[in-house]
This record gives structure tokens, C-alpha cells and sequence, in this order.
């Protein structure tokens, strides 16, 4: 029997399938909320609900950020509320870390663990996670196909928690590029 990759790949490869439905050119993020094995929601970056995509009109920057679109960790946890689906106790996949404004999102939704696939700019999550008592992840390197993702100890465990991590939050891996 082939090898088959561990939960937390698979939910991080689909997070990066929803990010190419993303409508913001800046970046395309996407987010998969998962609870027991089981895809609670999907979210991806774009415009509100029935406004035109950045993609088609253009993106409306203020401060170095398009304020037209809704990030990928909104709007998942948005959806789930929309279908009346609980998502407390779940564990969030997204394509890069969470933002100051998503994190607080996540962390009153109740979301317990956050998996990301790069750094994103923002250390303010961070440096609050551990307080607001929600582990983030930082996963391993990009894991090949029909592979599982060891960990240096060979565990299948997907990553490291950010409670391993020096204060120097700034130094984690992945690239910072803008996100919208």
C-alpha cells in the first residue's frame, strides 16, 4: 500500500487549493478549519459578498493593505457561522500565519490550534497566542507527495508549536511578502 500523507498535510494541501480561488492579486491565501478529521469550513481572500473582485476593478489600498478583501481565516470562520457550524475546539490550516485583526477572530471563535504554511509580517499573533491559549504550528518543510511529514525526532507529528520558539518571533521561517 502506498504511503498516504498525515492529516495535517492533507488539510494543509487543501488550504492551499482554496487559496487559488483567492481574488486579491497581492496574495492568495486560503484556510481549511478542521475538527476531528473532518472539514468544518473553507475561506479564501476576496471581496465581500456581491462586491467587485480586487482582480477585476483594481485593489483599494490604504496603509500598504487592500481593505477590499476579507483574509482567508475571516472568511472560513465567517462561512461556518453562515451553515450554523460550530467550529470551537478546531483547528485551523491556512497558507500563511494569521494577522492581528484574524488571529482575534480566531481566538473568540475558539479555534484551539493554528497550522501555517509561511510567516506572515504580522508577530503580534505571535507573540499573544500562548496567552490567548491557542498553539500555533509552524509545519514542516514542503512534504512530497504520498509522503508524511516526520518531524526531526521521525514522530508524525506535522511541525513545531511556537511555544519551542524564541522571543526573535521575526526570524521564523517562510517569507514575509505582502498579504492584502
Amino acid at each position: 500500500m502506498p504511503d498516504r500523507v498525515d492529516w495535517h498535510t492533507y488539510f494543509m494541501n487543501i488550504a492551499r487549493q482554496v487559496a487559488t480561488r483567492a481574488t486579491c492579486p497581492r496574495k492568495h491565501v486560503g484556510a481549511v478549519i478542521a475538527r476531528d478529521r473532518t472539514i468544518l469550513s473553507t475561506g479564501y481572500n476576496g471581496s465581500a459578498r456581491g462586491l467587485p473582485h480586487c482582480e477585476d476593478v483594481g485593489c483599494d489600498i490604504e496603509d500598504g493593505h487592500c481593505v477590499s478583501a476579507v483574509h482567508a481565516e475571516a472568511n472560513a470562520i465567517i462561512q461556518a457561522a453562515r451553515i450554523g457550524v460550530s467550529v470551537a475546539g478546531a483547528e485551523l490550516y491556512t497558507t500563511a500565519s494569521p494577522c492581528w485583526p484574524c488571529f482575534k477572530l480566531i481566538a473568540n471563535a475558539g479555534i484551539s490550534r493554528v497550522y501555517y504554511g509561511e510567516f506572515y509580517r504580522d508577530e503580534k499573533s505571535l507573540a499573544v497566542a500562548r496567552q490567548a491559549g491557542i498553539e500555533l504550528v509552524i509545519p514542516c518543510p514542503e512534504s512530497k507527495p504520498g509522503r508524511s511529514s516526520p518531524s526531526p525526532d521521525n514522530s508524525r507529528t506535522p511541525g513545531r508549536s511556537t511555544s519551542a520558539l524564541p522571543a526573535s518571533a521575526g526570524t521564523l521561517p517562510g517569507s514575509p511578502g505582502s498579504r492584502p
